[in-house]
């Protein structure tokens, strides 16, 4: 069973850091795309940054500079996000998928999901 679990959202004043951070098990495919989404309140769920198993990485323009997706051999995931402003407050989720030969900010394009972690940025 795959299981999803972010951590380290919190809140935090306008210029600021967070590093967000995805916990993942039970994903035994060897190819596959993983990557971070967000919803704020009264808005559809948007991409924010996506990596694949090769390392290919796609952000979305919104973040594009300030924020970094990495992640490791066990699948866990990471969210370095700098120069944050109120705009990115939202719930954040991690999400994982089959691979894809074109990188998707799409959440359709993926299966699995955590619970989500709330970011909040005050001006």
């Amino acid at each position: 069973q795959v299981q999803l679990v972010e951590s380290g959202g919190g809140s935090v004043q306008a210029g600021g850091s967070l590093i967000l951070s995805c916990a993942a098990s039970g994903y035994t495919y060897s190819r596959y795309c993983m990557g971070w989404f967000r919803q704020a309140p009264g808005k559809e769920r948007e991409g924010v940054a996506v990596i694949d198993s090769d390392g290919r990485i796609k952000y979305a323009d919104s973040v594009m500079g300030r924020f970094t997706i990495s992640k490791d051999n066990a699948k866990n995931l990471w969210l370095q996000m700098n120069s944050l402003k109120p705009e990115d407050t939202a719930m954040y989720y991690c999400a994982a998928g089959r691979w894809l030969l074109l990188l998707s900010l799409r959440d359709h394009d993926y299966n699995y999901w955590g619970q989500g972690t709330q970011v909040t940025v005050s001006s």
